[in-house]
């Protein structure tokens, strides 16, 4: 078990989330459905989520907006992302009442999008 985690069980949380920010991704992974919904499930796997039911991928807004949000329901909470393909950059939301390693799934995240830098932000849900 990891400080983190120890800190997590210690304080009794009900959840935590983790907010992953990738930059300069590869834009065939942000704007091919296929490859969001690969991504989706890869990413659960890796953080050791179990999906509930079938990711919700739509493309929608206008302009610069427009783009591709996704959303999955996980047994202990959900995911969602929004993906900027004018900058190419993603934005990924983890909450989850079962613990998982956030540096863990910004590394996922990062390599997965082919992105050159990334950052996560998380905290916990007492």
């Amino acid at each position: 078990m990891d400080a983190l985690e120890e800190s997590y069980q210690s304080q009794n949380c009900w959840g935590m989330v983790a907010s992953v920010d990738c930059y300069h991704c590869d834009r065939t992974k942000i704007t091919n459905p296929e490859e969001i919904k690969r991504f989706i499930y890869e990413l659960c796997d890796h953080i050791k989520m179990v999906r509930h039911g079938e990711p919700l991928i739509e493309r929608f807004a206008e302009g610069a907006m427009e783009g591709y949000s996704a959303m999955q329901f996980i047994e202990t909470s959900s995911v969602t992302m929004h993906f900027d393909e004018e900058q190419d950059r993603s934005f990924i939301d983890i909450f989850s009442c079962k613990y998982f390693n956030p540096q863990e799934a910004e590394k996922f995240c990062r390599e997965f999008l082919s992105a050159s830098s990334s950052k996560v932000t998380h905290y916990f849900r007492v």
